[in-house]
């Protein structure tokens, strides 16, 4: 895996992490902000041909 790669998902699970924590203390703004950032590291990485399962609520 290359540097790209090991990035990118690090920030996508960080993304992820960070959303569930928004949502379960009832922050809205907070998870929409999240949610945002997980959409444009989502798109990034399969741009760049990046495979990226989608997660299991």
């Amino acid at each position: 895996m290359d540097a790209f790669t090991t990035g990118i998902m690090q920030r996508i699970r960080n993304a992820e992490s960070d959303l569930s924590r928004a949502r379960e203390t009832g922050d809205d703004f907070l998870a929409e902000v999240e949610q945002s950032e997980l959409d444009d590291l989502r798109r990034l990485a399969a741009e760049h041909g990046v495979e990226v399962a989608p997660r299991v609520a």
